[in-house]
């Protein structure tokens, strides 16, 4: 979003608004500067005045759906995303504040291992991988583990990574 406007800065808000909030705020914008109101003025203003439009209906388009605003706000919003991706990440936030509330810890295995259930849907096949990669399988932890014997100019070409 380098040399952008965020969408919250567009309508004028912050990052904890509520709904509520940004709906008032985008009526408020798209009534000043909808295309309409400016007619009669010079064309650069008129023209300016349809891109300030534009960008407060882009905003609002994101910010008011609350799927594409938690990918907003992780910064993995992409415009005409794929559905399913979103629908992940909500699963994820999902899971992420129901573990919040039950305040329990985990230890790093613990979490490797509900990661490692989590995409092993999503994972190839072991028969994509190349014989010279620079990771192996340790069967016993049950991850993949960067062995150094391998290979000095391998790469990583299996499963999801």
């Amino acid at each position: 979003m380098v040399g952008e406007l965020s969408y919250y800065s567009v309508l004028e808000v912050t990052s904890d608004s509520s709904a509520h909030d940004i709906k008032q705020a985008y009526h408020r914008l798209a009534m000043k500067w909808h295309p309409d109101r400016w007619t009669r003025s010079p064309s650069h203003v008129l023209s300016d005045a349809k891109s300030k439009f534009q960008q407060i209906q882009q905003a609002y388009s994101v910010l008011s759906d609350q799927k594409k605003r938690t990918l907003y706000d992780m910064e993995l919003y992409e415009e005409g995303e794929d559905e399913g991706y979103s629908d992940f990440v909500q699963e994820m936030m999902s899971l992420i504040a129901q573990e919040r509330r039950q305040k329990k810890r985990y230890s790093m295995e613990e979490l490797q291992a509900m990661f490692t259930e989590m995409v092993q849907g999503f994972q190839q096949s072991p028969t994509s991988c190349s014989e010279s990669d620079d990771y192996s399988r340790d069967s016993k932890k049950g991850r993949w583990e960067y062995d150094p014997n391998i290979g000095m100019n391998s790469h990583f070409s299996c499963g999801i990574f």
